[in-house]
């Protein structure tokens, strides 16, 4: 809590910030508003320039020509008495009365342009009534000799008054433009004069704001900066203290909290190192014992294929020869017991062999390569080509794909699997076994079906388990390792090996090996290009869902488990067929 009132004892940094910006806007804003109705002023003075005086200018200048022309073709009829000569004149008369509206239009606002106008326009309508329409009036009716008569030095001194009420009208019109163009200078000036202001505020606040800054937050982000230096350089023990703002004190607090942290950690580090570097000593010297040991193991397979079943050899064989000998010759009992030693050593001789196999798989490796096990499924119905006949049993596989591995371990693994189905087969009925492989999640995930005895659920990790037998020697030859060596290749391989209990007849044992990349950027790749057409035939899906020949249809990138024996062909080649007996 003291730490906390401590931190509120002066202002944060966001609100010292936020104070400064906060008159810094006030100004700006006040400004704005004073240079907006500047501006307005500004704009209203230069419409007055040009769109007001600009054209009254030209008006005014435009009424002199009018009144010029009705003047010209007055004294022209006079002097000719032709009535062509008037057109100008009524042109004239027309183009004043429009020009006289318009420039009253403009004036408004300006009573001194609107006096001089009115005079304009009374000595013109005067003009008119005493010399123009008079002159017409007598050509018309005397001819042009009295007319040209009434032309006077009179008549032309008052037609002189109305140019000079012309321009009389266009001063008016210059001194209101030039009152327009002071005030558009004056407002220029003191829009300038605001900018300026604004430039000044805009100025003052940004170095306010770099002093402050460097007091505020430069210094005491530099010195906390170089103390953490010190504590980085490896001093742990050094404390960090912050200044400034209450956010920089707070942060140095909590910088140190976790420097002590760290310190902490370390001490438990170099504890666990010490504890590390003895268990690596016991593990060395375990290692040293595992190797030791390995030597020892690799010692007894060399004794156990070698020097064990050199003597089991000779109790075989000499066993082979008291039963053949004196086969007959003994009593029957003797007969029975000899029978039992024979069996016994061949047993014995199997059991030795086949740990020996389960022994050497992956610690004997020839390295793996690509491997087709349509090659191998080839192979496979070679070696057991015996058991096929003497059971007649029918052997059948699918397209089987190619994969790394070591092909002498794929080939024991499948004749293991096909051995193991011909063998546990039902009485009277014909073996009938089939390898089969699809690609799922980026492996290959291989079956081999048949219809044999089948397997209980609860049983089906049992199999797997070295020497774990679920029938006995007599109904069902064997050593009881077969299942133990196809599970420790699959693992060795880097799959997994299961039963499916799901089946309704017989046995299907699956297995699961890595995919290569090129079949499986091709099965990404046929997936895609499918998945457009049906999305197209999508309806047609819908309409086709109740339709029982679809009853038979795999979905998609799924193999049926079982291809028919028709749609296999024979040979050694993908999707063959291999019968014996």
């Amino acid at each position: 809590m003291g730490t906390v009132k401590a931190y509120q004892q002066g202002w944060t940094l966001r609100r010292r910030v936020a104070a400064l910006l906060g008159v810094v806007v006030v100004l700006l804003l006040g400004l704005a508003g004073a240079e907006a109705a500047v501006a307005a002023q500004n704009r209203q003075n230069i419409d007055v320039v040009l769109l007001r005086t600009g054209p009254l200018r030209v008006q005014a200048q435009e009424l002199m020509s009018a009144l010029l022309d009705q003047e010209t073709a007055v004294r022209g009829y006079a002097v000719n008495g032709d009535l062509g000569d008037l057109g100008p004149y009524r042109e004239g008369v027309k183009r004043e009365q429009t020009l006289l509206a318009s420039i009253r239009g403009l004036s408004a606002g300006y009573p001194d342009v609107g006096r001089a106008l009115e005079v304009v326009e009374q000595e013109s309508a005067q003009w008119r009534t005493q010399v123009a329409e008079p002159v017409i009036a007598t050509v018309e009716r005397d001819g042009p000799a009295a007319g040209r008569a009434l032309i006077t030095d009179e008549t032309r001194q008052q037609f002189d008054g109305i140019r000079t009420s012309v321009d009389t009208l266009q001063d008016e019109i210059l001194s209101v433009r030039q009152e327009a163009a002071d005030r558009v200078n004056s407002t220029s000036n003191t829009l300038v004069v605001l900018l300026i202001i604004a430039a000044l505020v805009v100025t003052t606040a940004g170095v306010v704001m770099l002093l402050s800054l460097d007091r505020i937050l430069i210094r005491p982000l530099a010195d906390l900066v170089s103390q953490v230096r010190e504590v980085a350089d490896g001093d742990y023990r050094h404390h960090i203290e912050g200044s400034g703002p209450p956010e920089f004190r707070r942060l140095a607090e909590d910088i140190d909290q976790m420097r002590m942290k760290i310190a902490r950690d370390l001490d438990e580090v170099r504890e666990a190192r010490e504890r590390i570097e003895w268990v690596n000593s016991q593990l060395q010297k375990q290692a040293e014992e595992l190797t030791r040991s390995n030597r020892d193991l690799e010692q007894f397979a060399y004794v156990a294929s070698h020097d064990l079943q050199e003597p089991l050899r000779k109790v075989a064989s000499f066993c082979q020869l008291l039963q053949r000998r004196y086969a007959g010759q003994l009593d029957e009992r003797a007969d029975q017991y000899i029978a039992f030693a024979v069996d016994g050593a061949q047993r014995m001789q199997r059991l030795i062999n086949d740990l020996l196999a389960f022994s050497r798989i992956g610690r004997l490796t020839t390295g793996f390569t690509e491997v087709d096990l349509n090659k191998v499924m080839g192979d496979v119905a070679g070696q057991t080509e015996a058991a096929l006949q003497y059971a007649d049993a029918e052997l059948t596989w699918g397209e089987m794909p190619t994969i790394r591995g070591e092909e002498p371990l794929l080939t024991n693994l499948l004749v293991n699997l096909v051995s193991n189905s011909v063998k546990f087969r039902r009485p009277d009925v014909p073996p009938k076994v089939h390898v089969s492989a699809r690609l799922v999640d980026g492996e290959w995930e291989i079956s081999c079906r048949d219809n044999g005895i089948g397997i209980e659920p609860e049983f089906a990790d049992k199999i797997f388990v070295i020497f774990q037998r679920l029938h006995s020697k007599d109904a069902y030859p064997g050593t009881g390792i077969g299942l133990a060596i196809v599970k420790k290749i699959v693992e060795y391989h880097g799959g997994r090996v299961w039963v499916d209990t799901d089946t309704d007849e017989g046995t299907v044992i699956r297995f699961t090996l890595p995919a290569l990349e090129a079949d499986i950027s091709a099965a990404q790749a046929a997936q895609a290009a499918a998945t457009a057409p049906e999305a197209e035939a999508g309806e047609q899906t819908e309409a086709t869902e109740g339709d029982p020949a679809d009853a038979g249809r795999q979905p998609d990138g799924e193999a049926p488990e079982e291809s028919p024996a028709g749609a296999d062909r024979h040979g050694t080649n993908g999707g063959m067929k291999e019968t014996v007996g």
